[in-house]
């Protein structure tokens, strides 16, 4: 019996093959070029700032593969042949499989400016990527980070964290505004310039210079003079990692196109995680969302049809959270950067001194809860979730909030005002 195979060993690959194994015997095999084994991507930052060792990535033992009878191939896939059910694998096996899984994940995006093929110049993303950091390590002194996003800040905070010294280069007005409104932004990057990195805003990077060696040793940002640096961080988003299948008849566009059940224009092939891009995304989601959860939950789900009970995907309201340095960020639902105000209100409460705040979106037309941001406060995913599954109005969100906070001493604190502010303010 031939094997299903799953091309990508991240959160959605590995989440769809041990749920398979779950709940079939069929044989399964794992095939990724980056490491032999899963490990977690988004701890590679704190290992490289000496919160954990190396060996902590691996969230599972290497016994755990051959006890769940999980076949490892760390190779490349350099074709797909569906009419024949084939893979072609770079080191030149032959691969036949039952039903294939394309978890291909993300690639870094480049910048198209002169100088961006210095050595020292790299994005971070791939374990080897982190490798090639610390090993350029004890030559930088300063350091560059280009883009404002979540990666991007990530690096600035771990090249900080190692003492080096961090221009941070950001083209928009205030940092992550695309996403943020704007007093979130605002305290974001109020709180990154007081850790010691300088923030530039409003700025692009035209180009690159190198020493003798070829090595990047200068920057320079739109007029400015060429700063001095010694490393150069390019953060300007990811991309799905499909180009070996450009050029094939298997439908593309940004991703990987899928239907609601995850399934590819090839037959017998799915794709989940980065690389997938949704032909019909459900309200409230984009087509292609490149985050852990996304990924973990994509593959829950396939498990599910490759199992024989075929499952659509159905992602829920939207979700995430991230950490900046110390602040931590969660949003549920959608909450605007810029909201149209015939569809969407805010109201928001700010403490006067520390970074703490949160932000409530909601439909002026009916009241009916749209969002939640929060900065320095932490929420429970579950009470929020369940909220706008019921299309709950922001009176009812507000009315049991004290169930929403995930540290109970909080509440006691800042509750009453939050829901003074909150109740009785004018929407934006």
């Amino acid at each position: 019996m031939e094997p299903v195979i799953v091309i990508g060993n991240g959160i959605a690959g590995i989440s769809c093959a041990r749920h398979l194994r779950k709940q079939s015997d069929v044989p399964i095999c794992i095939i990724s070029e980056e490491d032999p084994y899963f490990f977690s991507r988004t701890a590679l930052m704190y290992v490289y700032m000496g919160h954990m060792p190396w060996k902590d990535l691996y969230p599972y033992e290497p016994h755990f593969w051959k006890k769940n009878r999980l076949d490892l191939v760390q190779d490349r896939v350099t074709r797909i042949a569906p009419d024949t059910q084939t893979l072609v694998l770079q080191s030149g096996k032959e691969m036949r499989y039952s039903q294939l899984v394309l978890a291909l994940g993300s690639k870094p995006r480049s910048l198209a400016i002169p100088g961006i093929d210095f050595t020292g110049v790299q994005g971070l993303y791939h374990k080897q990527d982190l490798e090639q950091l610390e090993a350029l390590t004890p030559k930088i002194q300063r350091a560059s980070v280009i883009g404002g996003g979540l990666i991007g800040v990530e690096l600035a905070e771990m090249l900080h964290s190692r003492g080096i010294e961090v221009d941070f280069w950001v083209r928009e007005s205030s940092f992550w505004n695309n996403v943020l409104p704007p007093e979130e932004s605002a305290m974001l990057h109020t709180h990154i310039r007081q850790h010691g990195i300088r923030l530039h805003l409003n700025t692009e990077i035209k180009a690159l210079y190198g020493n003798a060696a070829g090595e990047v040793s200068q920057i320079q940002a739109q007029e400015l003079a060429p700063q001095p640096c010694d490393f150069v961080g390019v953060t300007v988003g990811v991309e799905p990692h499909i180009d070996f299948l450009r050029e094939t008849s298997l439908e593309t566009d940004r991703g990987i196109l899928v239907n609601p059940y995850l399934e590819t224009s090839w037959e017998g092939v799915y794709a989940i995680g980065d690389c997938a891009q949704l032909q019909s995304p459900p309200k409230g989601r984009r087509s292609t969302e490149a985050v852990w959860y996304v990924g973990r939950m994509m593959g829950e789900t396939l498990a599910q049809t490759l199992a024989g009970k075929r499952t659509p995907y159905r992602p829920g309201p939207w979700f995430n959270s991230a950490k900046f340095f110390d602040i931590e960020y969660q949003t549920y639902g959608a909450v605007s950067a810029q909201p149209d105000p015939e569809k969407e209100s805010q109201r928001f409460w700010k403490h006067p001194t520390a970074n703490r705040l949160i932000r409530f979106s909601f439909d002026p037309r009916n009241d009916q809860f749209l969002g939640v941001n929060s900065l320095g406060i932490r929420l429970r995913h579950a009470y929020f979730d369940q909220h706008l599954n019921r299309n709950s109005t922001l009176e009812e969100v507000l009315a049991d909030l004290r169930q929403a906070y995930f540290e109970p001493e909080f509440s006691p604190q800042y509750h009453n005002q939050i829901l003074k502010v909150i109740s009785t303010s004018e929407a934006l």
